[in-house]
C-alpha cells in the first residue's frame, strides 16, 4: 500500500529576534490511508509544529528549511500559498486545540460551516446548509436544525469540539490532523470524542494524525505511535511495541511517569531535568542531559538509528544490539 503522507528529514525553524529556533529537526515518518497514528511527547517537543508544517500554517516567522512533505506523492513543501489553500480543508483538515478560540464567537455555527462548504465545494446556500446539518447530526449533536443557527457560546465544550470535527470532515478530507482534541474536556466527554473520532475514521476511511501528550488516549485509539523529543523522533512503532517493549530511555520515562490502575501502590517516577533549548540545540541526542543511561558519545554525536520491521529508535544503546521482534 502506498503512503498517504510521508515526511522525510523535515526541518522547520522560527526566525525570531533572538535567533533561529530549530523546532523540528529531521523528522521522518509515514502514514497510510485510513490509519490512525499518534504523535506523543511533552510540551515543546515539536508535535504541533510538525503537523502545522504539513499544511504550512506556520505564521510569518515559521518556515520549512529542509526535507520533504509528500502527500499522495506530491511534495507540499514546494507548493505555493495559493495551492496550499486549495489543499487545506478539501484534502487535509485540522482540528485545533481549543474549540472556543478556534470558532468565531460572533458568527453562528451554521455560518462557519457553510462558508467552508461553499468556498471549497462550490455548493449553493441551500445545499451547504443541508450538508452542514447532516454533519452536525453525524457527530452526535441533537436537534441539528436548531443548533445550526446558534452561536459557539451556546454550546458546551464537548459540543464545540464536535462542531470542530464536523467542520473538519465536511469536505471529505483524506487526512485529518487532530491537535489535542480532548484537552480541557472532562474524562467522560473525552471518551465520547475519542469514540467519535475512531468511528468516523472507520466509517469514512479518513486517516488521522492525533497529537497528544496523553498516552492513555494513544492506547485507546491508535495503531502506531511516534514519540518526539527536542524536535526529533526518538521512537516509532506499533502501540504494542511502544507500550510493551519500549526501546528509548525517554519512552520508558514517559511510561514510568504514568499512574497504573493495576498497581495502586506504584510510585510515579518523573523525568528529572528540563528539555533543551532549541535556539542552540545540542549536537548529540537531545535527551542526553536527562538520560539515566547516557554514554560518552550521546552528547557529541547524533543518535544511532536502529530499525526492525517498523519499530525504530534513535539511541546509541542499540548500536550493537538487535531490536527484539
Amino acid at each position: 500500500m502506498h503512503n498517504l503522507l510521508e515526511l522525510e528529514n523535515l526541518t522547520t525553524s522560527f526566525f525570531t529576534r533572538d535567533g533561529e529556533v530549530h523546532s523540528v529537526r529531521g523528522v521522518s515518518f509515514a502514514l497510510q490511508p485510513g490509519e490512525l497514528v499518534g504523535i506523543v511527547g511533552e510540551s515543546g517537543c515539536g508535535k504541533s509544529v510538525t503537523c502545522k508544517s504539513v499544511i504550512q500554517l506556520l505564521g510569518n516567522t515559521g518556515k520549512i528549511t529542509g526535507g520533504h512533505v509528500r502527500f499522495r506523492g506530491e511534495d507540499l513543501a514546494r507548493k505555493t500559498p495559493e495551492q496550499m489553500r486549495r489543499i487545506r480543508g478539501n484534502d487535509i483538515a485540522m482540528i485545533f486545540q481549543d474549540p472556543m478560540t478556534a470558532l468565531n464567537p460572533v458568527l453562528t455555527v451554521g455560518r462557519q460551516m457553510t462558508e467552508i462548504l461553499r468556498r471549497n465545494k462550490g455548493l449553493s446556500k441551500r445545499e451547504a446548509k443541508a450538508k452542514a446539518v447532516e454533519m452536525l447530526g453525524r457527530v452526535g449533536i441533537a436537534d441539528a436544525e436548531r443548533r445550526f443557527d446558534q452561536y459557539p457560546h451556546e454550546f458546551s465544550g464537548g459540543m464545540r469540539q464536535r462542531v470542530m470535527i464536523a467542520i473538519a470532515l465536511s469536505c471529505g478530507p483524506q487526512l485529518l490532523i487532530a491537535d489535542e482534541p480532548t484537552t480541557a474536556l472532562d474524562v467522560t466527554i473525552q471518551a465520547q470524542i475519542l469514540r467519535l473520532l475512531k468511528s468516523l475514521q472507520q466509517e469514512t476511511g479518513t486517516a488521522i494524525l492525533l497529537i497528544t501528550h496523553d498516552l492513555g488516549v494513544v492506547a485507546q485509539v491508535c495503531s502506531r505511535v511516534v514519540v518526539m523529543y527536542g524536535g526529533q523522533v526518538m521512537e516509532e512503532g506499533s502501540v504494542e511495541d511502544i507500550f510493551w517493549q519500549p526501546l528509548h530511555p525517554y519512552t520508558r520515562g514517559l511510561l514510568a511517569s504514568l499512574p497504573r490502575a493495576d498497581e495502586p501502590e506504584h510510585r510515579l517516577s518523573p523525568i528529572e531535568g528540563s528539555p533543551p533549548g532549541l535556539l542552540n540545540p545540542p549536537p548529540g541526542c537531545p535527551f542526553a542531559e536527562r538520560c539515566p543511561q547516557k554514554m560518552a558519545q550521546c552528547d557529541k554525536q547524533p543518535p544511532f538509528y536502529a530499525n526492525n520491521n517498523g519499530h525504530r529508535t534513535a539511541c546509541w544503546l542499540w548500536q550493537d544490539k538487535e531490536i527484539p521482534a
